[in-house]
């Protein structure tokens, strides 16, 4: 009554059948164990390669062409080969949008450089200096009050497509519209006015 039934196969029989049915492979006890120092003679590889010169020859073509790519990319915007900083579809789409609009940033080089030009024509003790000092501070904080809009702008953008601001991208963006637009790398792939989508 609690005994086992006389037609369950035997455990034996079970894996007897299953070896049986089982592809044969080359690895497994169909071929002898290889011994010890001849797995570790296979694995070794010298430190330094014989032909010391063609190995360092070999390396620098691959950093060139390495080097290449990445230029290559900075002008097309090509993702596979951008550096790390510039990659994945957020800095992709910040990139889009910053270069899509006028940033007062793009100039702040220029009015700098102004600055100390007319600093050095007019004397320090007349009163025109106070004016260039102060038309000065009045564009840095102009410039300090576009960043601030463009970077509330998008993270509410960012969060809209991508549901979550990628961390870094906000700051991405504005190093990004402090730059003249001729001189950003990746170079510009749209119009002004050209917003992504």
């Amino acid at each position: 009554m609690f005994g086992r039934k006389k037609e369950e196969p035997s455990a034996q029989s079970v894996v007897d059948q299953a070896y049986a049915t089982a592809p044969e492979s080359g690895a497994g006890k169909g071929a002898p164990t290889p011994k010890r120092k001849d797995q570790e003679a296979a694995r070794k590889r010298p430190l330094v390669p014989n032909d010391r010169k063609a190995s360092k020859a070999a390396e620098r073509v691959a950093i060139q062409d390495q080097r290449q790519k990445m230029r290559q990319a900075l002008d097309t915007g090509d993702e596979r080969f951008l550096p790390l900083r510039d990659k994945g579809p957020q800095k992709r789409y910040t990139r889009d949008y910053v270069d899509a609009r006028f940033s007062l940033g793009e100039y702040l080089m220029f009015g700098a450089l102004l600055f100390v030009v007319i600093s050095l024509i007019i004397p320090p003790t007349s009163a025109g200096i106070s004016y260039v000092l102060i038309g000065f501070w009045i564009m840095f904080l102009a410039v300090f009050v576009d960043v601030f809009i463009l970077s509330r702008k998008l993270r509410k953008r960012l969060t809209e497509k991508f549901g979550e601001v990628e961390r870094g991208s906000i700051w991405y963006g504005c190093m990004r519209a402090l730059q003249f637009r001729k001189l950003r790398l990746p170079k510009p792939q749209v119009k002004r006015g050209q917003y992504p989508a």
